[in-house]
């Protein structure tokens, strides 16, 4: 069960995006819409995806027109088929033509998300934990990672707060890998440690400190196999870099616990959805 995001993670982003699509209105309708004319639309998945953001597609017709009328057929989570309807709304034309393309801006790209997630998911076939980066739209982190657990996936870090990640820069600025990962020992208090590795002998390095997870970037799969023998269990491994859907079945193999990709969040296709609209 998805846990639901709370309306305040994405109502004001509801309210900038409509600000700046509507403008001071929508003059399309006003000189071609009867005024006081109702309608009935469909959401409709114009290929099969993986719903996320419904909640949020239904906040962006409430706060055009609180009097319109958001049915959801297929909630957050659900992979729907071609030409499934995922929700109808019920409402004046007008109200229903102004809040259609910011809605369906929000599904698109949040179902783009979670179907790419579900991809990488089904190909893991449960032998690795695929995980998201801080590779995120500006502004739509919150959404973007909910929608990554939409699909499927797991969580990485939220904010640079969450946990301590020690990076290519951070071992130049620290004098290298294993006194960085020290010092993170010494200062993590109670944060999560987890220290990114180049090759096999910064892993042996890394190893002697007794950080909990070790992050392989870029390595070839025999040099991941390599790894997790040296390891042997006295630490988790995830594997970043240059990870594609096809190589998924073959890292779920190597014995790490972890794959972490940027791709996710940072070049997931939008998902094809239309609004069809008729009088009632």
């Amino acid at each position: 069960m998805i846990e639901a995001l709370p309306p305040e993670a994405y109502r004001d982003l509801v309210v900038t995006a409509l600000a700046e699509d509507r403008g001071n209105g929508d003059a399309t309708s006003a000189a071609t819409i009867p005024h006081g004319i109702r309608a009935r639309g469909v959401i409709v998945a114009k290929s099969p995806l993986v719903v996320a953001g419904i909640d949020v597609a239904a906040e962006t017709f409430r706060q055009v027109d609180s009097a319109c009328v958001f049915e959801i057929r297929w909630g957050d989570g659900s992979r729907v088929e071609a030409g499934e309807i995922v929700a109808t709304v019920r409402g004046l034309a007008a109200s229903l033509l102004a809040a259609e393309r910011t809605a369906l801006n929000f599904l698109q790209r949040l179902c783009g998300v979670a179907t790419l997630t579900s991809q990488f998911v089904d190909a893991a076939r449960g032998r690795i934990t695929i995980l998201d980066t801080r590779k995120t739209t500006p502004g739509f982190r919150v959404l973007e990672k909910y929608a990554v657990r939409c699909g499927g996936g797991t969580n990485h870090r939220h904010r640079l707060d969450d946990g301590i990640l020690i990076k290519d820069n951070h071992k130049r600025l620290a004098g290298g890998v294993g006194k960085a990962a020290a010092s993170a020992l010494r200062e993590a208090r109670g944060l999560p440690v987890v220290v990114e590795v180049e090759n096999l002998d910064e892993l042996d390095e890394v190893l002697q400190t007794g950080v909990p997870r070790i992050l392989l970037d870029n390595f070839t799969t025999y040099d991941i196999r390599e790894a997790v023998r040296r390891v042997n269990g006295r630490a988790e491994l995830e594997i970043s870099g240059g990870v594609t859907l096809d190589r998924i079945p073959e890292l779920a193999t190597t014995g790490a616990q972890y794959v972490s990709i940027g791709a996710l969040t940072h070049s997931a296709p939008a998902a094809d959805l239309s609004f069809e609209l008729e009088p009632e």
